[in-house]
């Protein structure tokens, strides 16, 4: 049998119009714990390392220009993020108590999970998936 090249994801790196902000949501609201924070200053760039329960991580980088990306309508490349999360209810709760935004609930036709979307400070598409373990 044949050893599977990847195990898992390792990271996913985000870039923020607006550092400070970005760093405050995921950090602060979403509640992910800071691994490491490198200002790097030959890129006038800041990197944050953010860590997630499983063991990934999310990268979030500043640049001096930021060129939008379009999110909606959807366009080719990467789609969205999800988090799995055990209570969909006690997120959304969470989410609402900071004054984010998110959209109705909904039920995946093919696994009949509940799932929600929201979104960062730059309008990236945030999925919560509800799938207890």
């Amino acid at each position: 049998m044949n050893q599977p090249l990847f195990e898992a994801i390792h990271h996913v790196a985000i870039i923020a119009s607006n550092y400070s902000r970005s760093r405050h949501f995921y950090h602060e609201v979403l509640g992910l714990p800071i691994i490491a924070e490198t200002l790097r200053e030959a890129r006038q760039s800041w990197k944050l390392d953010l860590a997630l329960p499983d063991g990934s991580q999310l990268e979030l980088f500043s640049f001096p220009i930021t060129p939008s990306r379009p999110s909606t309508p959807e366009g080719c490349g990467l789609r969205h993020l999800a988090f799995r999360v055990r209570d969909l209810d006690r997120v959304i709760a969470h989410l609402h108590a900071h004054r984010v935004d998110v959209e109705p609930v909904r039920v995946d036709e093919l696994t009949g999970k509940r799932f929600t979307f929201f979104a960062d400070p730059d309008g990236l598409p945030l999925e919560l998936y509800e799938a207890p373990r």
